[in-house]
Order: C-alpha cells, then structure tokens, then sequence
C-alpha cells in the first residue's frame, strides 16, 4: 500500500537523509546497532531505524516517550538486541511504527523528537551493525534462472536445467549459525577438492572462493508445524528484503555435491547487510512478474496466484564490485563486476514461502532465505565468479589492471541494491561488505 510515507516531496529534519541515496525519510529500514560508549554509557545492541547518515536509538526514543499505541508496542519489540520479537508481531505493527517514525522523523510538522535530537539519534559511522535477527534457519534457494542456466550448461549444455527447476523452486537447508554482519571478515575455508585432472582428493585451502549476489529475505511472523502457508497469504509472512553473499568455495563444494548437494563448501559463512528494508517501504517498486517464456510450465496450483503475478516482483538494481588490496593502496574506487535486477527471479518470493512451508514445515519469526543468485541475461550482469570466468578457464581485467578468475586474500566484495521508480524517492539497502582473510 502506498501511502503519505512514500511521498517524495516530504523532507526531514535530519538534514543528511534529504537526497540521501540510501537512507531518505521514505524508506526508514531497521536494524539492530551497537552505539558508541561515549554517547551511550554500557551501550547494548539495540534496535534502530536508518535515516540518511544518522540512526533513530529506538530504546531511547521509547523512553522518552516519542512512540504511543501500537507504534510503542512496535517500538518496545524491536528496541531489543534482535528484531525477533518485533518481526512475530506482524504486518500491523511494522505499518505503525513507520507511520510513526515518519511523522516524527519529518520536518512538515511540530515533532516531539526534534528537540532529543542529540540523545535520540547516532551517527551511522561511530556504530557496530549486526545481524539483525538470532537466524534460526537459512534456507538458500536456486531462483536467479539465468545463474542455474549457466551453471547448468558446464554439466549439461544440450539441458543446463533439471527437470523439476521449472515446477519447484529448488533449495537446499544452509547453515544459519556461521551467517555474519557485514563488514566481519571472512575466513578463506579449507576443505577437500580434487580437479578433473587430478588423481585424487587433497585437503588445504580453498583455491576457487567465490561470492554469489543474493536477495536476503526476512521471514515472519511464521506457521505452526503441519500447517502450509496458502499462496495466497504468503506475502504476508514477508517482512522485507536485504542482500546476502553467499560466500562459495567452488573447488569444495564440486567434490563433495554429488549426491546430497552443498555442504562445506557453503557452511563456512555467509554475509548479510544489516538493514531490513521492509515490505511497507518497497511498496513503489513493485512490479508483475515476468511472463514465463513460450513452453514452460505453468505452476502447479499450490504455487499459483493471480494477485501474486501481478505484483509480487520487485525492481531492484543489483550490483557486485570487487575492491582488491591493491585498489584501496592506490585510492581508487572499486570494480564494478556486475549489474542485475531482482525482476531476473523466475519464481515470486511468496512462492518461495508457499513451497517452502508446503510439506507442512514451520518458519519461524526471523527466518533468512538467500534468493539463490541473481545473474541477469547477458555477461554484464552474471552474479558469480564462477560465471564471469567460466569456472576459472578466463580471467577477467579489473580497472586497476589486476586479473581475476576467483577472490584472492584481501580481496572485499561489495554488493548493492536500490529501487528506483519515476515520482519516487530513490531507496538502498546499505552495503553487504567483506573482505577475505587468509
């Protein structure tokens, strides 16, 4: 629904979230903030809303008495050290405390919070962000097409896809407790890995890290075990969206997949972005569907919804850069590796929930799927390495000059979102950033 909070006339008082590319008053996303000691005295996480380059301390603003009715309900749930308990209240709650952060975060009006501005608000760059919820399960499924496709033709290429990629949306269960915060750095893993010329396994480190762009969806409030989420309410279990890299180590992960698919060489970590940017804010950008090619399957009834065709997509622009040690020595900007969008899914994130609670499986508030990579049509927009160097058999030139088939040590990669639409504010989801240590 969109409503007076997406209006993009509206300004704040927060001076920097005015024509701020990430944080403007209409996107307003949360997340859970470690604020620096100095200004809080035994500074906890706590939960907080982004606004341009500040953050809104929500346990504070509770406090003091900013947030009444459903909003402070909202407010108190989400003032904690995870966002668990405000993502189980459900979509009435989220509506209220944006209606309510909006108004108080907004220069149109007399607000209360104005006046605390020096208590109530953080800069962005003097806090710790975190994960933002306790993950209980991460559930990583294969919708990017245009990715398994490429995959798909190294194995197969008369049939790059399986049989069933085109009635299910594939996944498999990942590892929810090695899931880190942006900006944590990430161990290069070590495993076994065995190339086709080789005679045998051995074991050492990892000698094909990639990274996968990624869509993190937030799940909530849930489902009681043994009861599936109908298609048609599946939406409503979404609380919003943020990037996750789904750090790969190819070289593992092909020796071990056959038979039962991933294991070590996804379990060693993933990174998340640290903000929610909930459902309520990307309300302009939603979008139809892409219609199914000439041919192709139409889902099975449990997967079907009119409603949900016509405007469970999104438009969000995705990139993926790579900055090397040589880069940030030199000063210079990061490499662009990659554009996509999330429009390049070819299932609906609500036929994600829809299967996956389809057997009768609980989600629980907090939840984390990853989109499965989202690699756009063309070369320009593939979102791996295992892509962009045809798994390793090319390198590609960097704009420093280096090349690259997979990630060296000190290697960062940086992957970015916005929504973008024509009499909107412009929205992003914050960086998902890190950088691989040896």
């Amino acid at each position: 629904m969109i409503d007076e909070t997406h209006d993009a006339k509206r300004q704040s008082w927060v001076a920097s979230a005015n024509g701020h590319p990430e944080f403007p008053l209409q996107n307003l996303p949360l997340g859970v903030f470690s604020p620096p000691g100095r200004s809080v005295p035994n500074a906890q996480p706590r939960g907080g809303i982004a606004i341009g380059d500040m953050i809104l301390d929500l346990r504070l603003a509770l406090e003091l008495g900013c947030f009444e009715g459903a909003a402070a309900t909202a407010a108190e749930a989400a003032s904690g050290h995870t966002l668990n308990d405000f993502i189980a209240l459900g979509s009435g709650a989220r509506r209220a405390l944006r209606q309510q952060a909006c108004a108080l975060l907004s220069s149109d009006g007399e607000s209360k919070a104005k006046p605390l501005a020096d208590k109530l608000l953080h800069r962005a760059s003097d806090c710790w962000l975190h994960v933002p919820t306790k993950i209980e399960n991460f559930t990583d499924f294969f919708a990017g097409i245009n990715h398994a496709t490429n995959g798909g033709r190294r194995r197969d290429p008369a049939n790059p896809l399986t049989p069933n990629y085109k009635y299910v949306p594939v996944a498999y269960h990942s590892r929810a407790s090695s899931v880190r915060e942006s900006h944590a750095t990430v161990q290069r893993p070590q495993g076994q890995r065995k190339l086709p010329d080789e005679a045998a396994p051995t074991f050492g480190p990892c000698r094909k890290l990639d990274y996968e762009l990624e869509l993190a969806v937030w799940v909530g409030p849930g489902n009681r075990q043994g009861t599936p989420i109908p298609i048609e309410r599946a939406a409503d279990h979404i609380v919003g969206l943020g990037l996750v890299n789904d750090w790969s180590a190819r070289d593992i992960q092909q020796w071990e997949s056959a038979p039962l698919g991933p294991f070590l060489g996804k379990s060693f970590g993933s990174t998340v972005s640290p903000w929610i940017i909930t459902i309520e804010a990307l309300a302009p950008f939603r979008v139809a569907q892409p219609e199914r090619p000439a041919g192709d399957p139409k889902p099975l009834p449990h997967l079907w919804n009119d409603a949900d065709q016509q405007s469970g997509a999104f438009d969000i622009a995705l990139e993926a850069l790579i900055l090397t040690r040589q880069m940030r020595e030199r000063n210079l900007p990061p490499h662009r590796v990659s554009r996509s969008n999330t429009t390049d899914l070819y299932w609906t994130l609500a036929q994600l929930v829809a299967h996956h609670t389809s057997n009768g499986c609980n989600l629980v508030a907090g939840d984390l799927f990853g989109s499965g990579t989202i690699s756009g049509p063309t070369e320009a927009g593939w979102g791996s390495l295992s892509e962009q160097s045809l798994d390793g058999t090319r390198s590609f030139t960097l704009s420093s000059g280096e090349t690259r088939t997979f990630l060296e040590d000190g290697d960062e990669v940086i992957f970015r979102a916005h929504g973008r639409r024509e009499g909107y504010a412009t929205i992003g989801f914050g960086e998902c950033r890190a950088r691989v240590r040896g």
